[in-house]
């Protein structure tokens, strides 16, 4: 993505302001290309993201619901959570999430997209995958912080979640938004 017109900003300064597992700020101080300074831009610094379209071999798509605290809503989404230093790949990440969240494990995996939630200010990266024909292996494996329903959902069921906004999470919408779109399904 990176070509020689890019208009990189220069750090004149970074000072780190919080520095916690699952928050991480960071305050630049930035000079644009046209010499304009920016003295206090904030940037959140996470670890990188993965999620999951799992379908299964009889064509019902997984999904987890639980309660969100920011939003102080429960809500629908794609199996998700971040990459650990420990996993070889963005792809294990996701492989371990589903198999810990959901049970479901094996099928066919592959990359299906990457997205950033908000480049202006967020450092990581999200990486969809799409699973297919993948199976129940095991019961859930949830860490004491986690209370996660599982739910298999027809496509028109999926359909009706998106078209009446009840997927909020955007990193989840738009994987499935472009699934939808390049099978032509909407």
């Amino acid at each position: 993505m990176n070509t020689a017109n890019d208009k990189k900003w220069k750090v004149i300064n970074s000072e780190y302001l919080f520095r916690e597992p699952w928050l991480t700020v960071r305050r630049d101080h930035v000079e644009l290309p046209n010499g304009n300074q920016i003295p206090q831009y904030y940037v959140l610094e996470y670890p990188n993201w993965v999620n999951t379209i799992a379908i299964t071999k009889d064509q019902k798509f997984i999904f987890v619901r639980q309660y969100r605290h920011g939003l102080q809503c429960t809500s629908m989404e794609l199996c998700a959570g971040v990459t650990e230093k420990e996993d070889d790949s963005p792809m294990i990440s996701a492989q371990r999430e589903l198999l810990e969240e959901t049970g479901y494990g094996n099928g066919n995996w592959v990359k299906f997209m990457e997205t950033s939630a908000n480049p202006g200010t967020h450092t990581n990266m999200t990486f969809c995958y799409l699973a297919t024909d993948v199976e129940k292996v095991s019961g859930q494996n949830l860490e004491p912080t986690e209370d996660i329903s599982v739910h298999l959902l027809s496509l028109e069921e999926v359909k009706e979640l998106l078209l009446n906004d009840k997927i909020v999470q955007s990193m989840h919408a738009a994987p499935l938004w472009k699934y939808l779109a390049i099978n032509h399904l909407i």
